[in-house]
């Protein structure tokens, strides 16, 4: 048996989200710290390598006994789900990149765009001379539509998989009293996830388990 269920829902913005870019050839009076933008659109987006990291690290919090020297040496229960080289595990959940999905709504709330550009100082304690700075931050409000894979196999049992989907869960509450990107400590990056739900898209998978995944989500 072999099936793959889709976990979705919306990443929401609600404190402004920075996830850096390149400013390599920055122009003189560009921002100095550019938020990591699709080339297609020129649309901020959040990396899926960046939600899976920030996850994971949460919950190796929570779930670790010992410091891990590497995300190989994480609890079992979580490198039995995202994966571990060491142990020549494979990922049981596959992250994408998310795009921003609300981009004219934003602009009839009277925005420009989807980014701001945030003027802060950092103040030497030496010298007392001031560094100014501009750091570009995706705007509360902008939505990001998630899109993760499960992969559901004969080696993954139903207690298993309920487990799995109770880390994951986990990992979306922990994320949320925490932060994405940088600068969580000076506010930046809070974010909400909305209208999460489970639906097998490859395979088959009883609807009475995938209901247990729902209530899970949805808890």
């Amino acid at each position: 048996m072999f099936a793959k269920i889709e976990i979705s829902g919306t990443i929401e913005i609600v404190t402004g989200l920075h996830i850096g870019g390149s400013s390599a050839f920055s122009a003189i009076g560009a921002v100095d710290s550019p938020v990591i933008m699709d080339t297609r659109t020129n649309q901020p987006m959040i990396p899926g390598s960046s939600l899976k990291g920030k996850m994971r690290a949460l919950l190796a919090k929570q779930y670790n006994t010992a410091i891990a020297k590497t995300a190989d040496d994480d609890a079992e229960c979580l490198t039995n789900l995202f994966g571990s080289a060491k142990s020549k595990k494979e990922s049981r959940v596959l992250f994408t990149d998310m795009f921003l999905d609300n981009l004219d709504e934003l602009k009839r709330a009277g925005l420009t765009g989807a980014t701001e550009v945030k003027f802060e100082n950092s103040i030497s304690r030496m010298t007392a001379v001031a560094n100014p700075r501009q750091i570009e931050r995706v705007v509360r409000g902008a939505q990001f539509p998630m899109q993760l894979i499960y992969e559901y196999t004969d080696k993954t049992d139903e207690e298993t998989l309920l487990q799995d989907f109770r880390i994951l869960k986990e990992g979306f509450k922990l994320l949320e009293y925490d932060y994405l990107g940088g600068s969580g400590s000076r506010g930046y990056g809070r974010i909400k996830f909305l209208d999460l739900d489970a639906e097998p898209v490859i395979g088959d998978v009883d609807d009475e388990l995938m209901e247990k995944c729902r209530t899970i989500l949805e808890g």
